[in-house]
């Protein structure tokens, strides 16, 4: 769900979607009604090891940072959450590889598809305290619904795991809609303009630097 950096400033996002999606809530209530039973990919299942190995030999609050990129949100999460295991999750070896390591001990970067990983972890009762959503490919074109995180069909997994949510993005009304998508699932939340501040991802200083209004949606645990 991430896309790649590139040097130049980026554009403001544009779409053909004026507002919330008109099919977001039949969309979501099919999503909510069935349950997400994807095969868990192979390489998934053993990035799940690695994680649960960790869980096991040293039990603390877990934090996700899915479709984390580079990890370097990863990172800045474990300084700032010193007392958790902050688990990073995406699905590129590429982007991956770029990754800085940073001193702190207490963050796993995996690589799996995140919806697999979210399976799981619900599946062996693990709930992260806080899940962060940074900068997702936001599918802007109308037909794309169900590419957005809100409009597939892993949305309820992603809901059944509970934590505080955050999710950020350069496009005001992708986190209106997950708003939205939250509120009808029965959990409430904030959207609000992101103050100045140190970035948390590449794209975050990438779209401060060209001039993009920053927009977060938070909402506290289930």
């Amino acid at each position: 769900m991430k896309q790649e950096r590139q040097a130049d400033f980026s554009r403001p996002v544009t779409s053909n979607q004026a507002g919330v999606h008109p099919r977001l809530a039949q969309n979501l209530q099919r999503h909510l009604e069935s349950e997400f039973k994807r095969p868990i990919a192979p390489h998934s299942q053993a990035a799940y090891a690695e994680l649960a190995k960790s869980l096991s030999s040293s039990p603390r609050p877990l934090i996700l940072d899915s479709f984390c990129g580079t990890g370097m949100s990863t990172a800045v999460l474990a300084a700032r959450y010193p007392n958790h295991l902050i688990v990073g999750i995406d699905q590129s070896a590429h982007r991956l590889g770029k990754h800085v390591p940073a001193s702190a001990d207490n963050y796993l970067l995996l690589r799996a598809n995140a919806e697999d990983i979210w399976q799981l972890l619900l599946k062996d009762g693990h709930r992260p305290t806080n899940h962060f959503l940074l900068y997702p490919n936001p599918w802007p074109k109308s037909k794309h619904l169900q590419r957005r995180i809100h409009g597939h069909a892993s949305f309820a997994t992603l809901l059944a795991l509970g934590g505080a949510i955050e999710v950020r993005s350069n496009w005001q009304l992708y986190l209106e809609e997950f708003g939205m998508a939250m509120f009808l699932a029965g959990r409430f939340g904030v959207v609000a303009q992101i103050p100045n501040e140190p970035a948390l991802t590449l794209f975050e200083e990438k779209y401060r630097l060209s001039g993009h209004p920053l927009w977060r949606y938070h909402s506290g645990p289930q």
